[in-house]
């Protein structure tokens, strides 16, 4: 099979072309797009963090393991670090599920930078935004009679949890708490569900402290700007080489978030984001920028001049350090199997 794949990669050298951005007229990337030079004096402290996630399947279960980082630089680095490891059962959800732990952990450890180790700034890896744009998790079997009494009997005793228990999925501990014999066969919907309230309080406190908090991420599939079928990013990416900025996006959460929240409904939708595009070195890749706050073009450029203090090869260091530290590869849970003395059959002995 792959012997044909390549003939016909071969057969179709050159011939497929790339998707072209339908844009009115050229201008239109020139009027959008500020070539600026960024820099800044400043003396203040910053943070950044990641997450990783991995999983063995055996026949019987899943082994898991799931780790966040935050670095924080105030003139000494220092490490914030959240991790779990244990057996789950066949989910049709278990990468979701594994995606919520390692988001609550980041956000945790975001928390824990910004009030215990106070800093100015700190880099999140990926987009808040978006966390808001999908607040429910996908694929549960929970009506919304069951999901209501969850909050009613769970939601105090959460909120305490998570002012006491930093390190540690509080969802976890309160699904055997909860969970009644009524749900059986929905353990797991039950937890997938606590565990994206848990999500979006934990979201709530960080950003009561929104103008501590710039949310990066290396790709993107909104086209806010140019309305094309190419991503906003990815335009910018091809057709601009300098470093820079484009024009600002505003957006108000209860405007473009059509949805209630489960939680903090008032809060989350008095909030507005301020969204552009930055290069911070030539020829490097544009990233998209998020700020949970309003702010202005010349806020947003003294902002940026700070993130390129602590940037190098166009990327913020400490992302790029946190990532490499977090990730969990394939080999790292083949280790980890072995020192916790794991062995279960995954039904591929077989095509070795």
């Amino acid at each position: 099979m792959l012997k044909s794949l390549y003939v016909e990669a071969a057969r179709k050298k050159g011939s497929i072309k790339e998707i072209s951005p339908d844009l009115k007229s050229n201008d239109m990337i020139a009027n959008s797009w500020n070539e600026l030079s960024f820099d800044s004096d400043d003396e203040f402290s910053i943070g950044a963090g990641d997450g990783s996630f991995n999983k063995k399947k055996f026949m019987g279960y899943n082994f898991y393991a799931v780790a966040a980082e935050s670095l924080i630089y105030d003139g000494e680095l220092k490490k914030i670090e959240n991790y779990d490891l244990d057996l789950l059962e066949h989910l049709q959800y278990t990468d979701e599920l594994l995606s919520y732990y390692m988001s609550i952990f980041e956000l945790k450890n975001a928390f824990r930078a910004v009030n215990e180790f106070d800093v100015d700034y700190y880099l999140v890896d990926g987009s808040l935004y978006g966390d808001l744009q999908n607040p429910y998790p996908r694929g549960i079997g929970l009506s919304k009679k069951v999901k209501e009494e969850i909050l009613e009997e769970s939601l105090d005793e959460l909120k305490r949890r998570l002012n006491e228990h930093q390190k540690v999925i509080s969802s976890q501990k309160l699904v055997n708490h909860f969970y009644k014999e009524t749900y059986v066969g929905k353990k797991y919907d039950y937890l997938m569900f606590l565990c994206s309230i848990e999500k979006l309080l934990v979201l709530k406190d960080i950003l009561n402290n929104s103008k501590n908090i710039i949310a990066i991420s290396k790709n993107s599939d909104n086209n806010d700007i140019f309305k094309s079928r190419i991503p906003d990013i990815a335009i910018f990416d091809n057709y601009t080489k300098k470093e820079g900025i484009s024009n600002l996006i505003y957006k108000d959460v209860s405007k473009s978030i059509k949805q209630s929240f489960p939680v903090e409904d008032d809060f989350f939708n008095q909030l507005t984001f301020t969204i552009f595009y930055l290069r911070l070195a030539d020829n490097k890749n544009v990233l998209k920028v998020e700020l949970p706050y309003k702010a202005s073009f010349k806020e947003v450029v003294k902002l940026v001049g700070k993130i390129k203090k602590f940037s190098t090869g166009g990327y913020p260091f400490l992302l790029k350090k946190t990532h490499k530290d977090v990730v969990i590869s394939n080999k790292n849970m083949d280790e980890l199997l072995k020192i916790m003395h794991i062995r279960e059959k995954s039904g591929r002995e077989m095509l070795r």
